[in-house]
């Protein structure tokens, strides 16, 4: 319960309203993250936040929707920032090997996958066809674009990008990012996929996955509401008999689905 104090050793702007830091321990190191768990950052006269990690083993982006979100986009390198964790359950990366991997993500969503998709492409000898379908409201506010012109450069990951909207100069796809799912090349029966991004985009991916035969049981939503202690203490994340923070954030969909469909949860 006791945060641990890590420097700022770097900052980065990703958007206009989002930012990725790389923290280091001042002392002691806490368990290493894995792919799909989260840490609660703490803004020493502000509060503290879930925030997914983005990179092992602590690099982390932000996107600044509330006073202690915002107050850690506003933090310099060289500044103390407090952390605890690791907490949540982790994307199937192990139990994915042998299979097609669909990662499917829409805005900041791509930034709790990213840990997942650096896994899957450091033992790329492990998995079939590696698919990743990212989607954005527009260019300026899609992540690590860089990194998607290097992934889709590897030749061996089928990477596609499509945005909401653009203006002229904007040569790749438009529309929603659930489009993406028919045209891409994997074996349903043999898929993994993971997704995260905002429940109405993993509504209509899962639908999506689901008319090409991707089986809910091996399909993996991020549920990253209403987190707020991540010790299933506050009741905050309660969704049903599940407690978001401890039972996840990533599920299976059979599991949540039935949840989902009851508006007042």
């Amino acid at each position: 319960m006791v945060p641990a104090s890590y420097r700022v050793a770097r900052r980065r702007q990703e958007t206009h309203d989002s930012w990725t830091l790389e923290l280091e321990p001042l002392r002691e190191e806490l368990e290493p993250l894995a792919p799909g768990q989260f840490a609660m950052l703490y803004v020493f006269g502000k509060g503290e936040v879930p925030i997914s990690v983005s990179r092992l083993p602590q690099i982390h982006t932000i996107r600044a929707v509330g006073s202690v979100s915002a107050a850690l986009c506003d933090v310099r390198a060289g500044d103390v920032v407090g952390v605890r964790g690791p907490f949540g359950t982790t994307w199937p990366v192990e139990a994915a090997e042998g299979a097609d991997v669909v990662v499917l993500a829409g805005g900041i969503g791509l930034a709790p996958l990213r840990p997942a998709i650096d896994h899957v492409l450091a033992h790329r000898e492990r998995y079939g066809e590696v698919v990743v379908l990212y989607g954005g409201r527009s260019p300026e506010e899609l992540l690590y674009t860089a990194e998607l012109e290097r992934w889709r450069g590897r030749f061996d990951v089928q990477v596609e990008v499509a945005v909401d909207q653009a203006a002229a100069g904007w040569h790749g796809r438009v529309g929603v990012v659930t489009t993406l799912v028919p045209r891409a090349d994997f074996e349903p029966d043999h898929t993994v996929a993971m997704l995260c991004g905002p429940e109405v985009m993993m509504r209509f991916g899962v639908a999506a996955l689901q008319e090409r035969g991707v089986p809910s049981e091996t399909i993996y939503v991020s549920l990253e509401r209403s987190m707020k202690c991540a010790i299933r203490l506050c009741g905050h994340c309660q969704l049903g008999p599940e407690f978001i923070c401890h039972d996840g954030p990533v599920f299976t969909w059979d599991r949540v689905e039935p949840l989902l469909r009851v508006r007042e949860l």
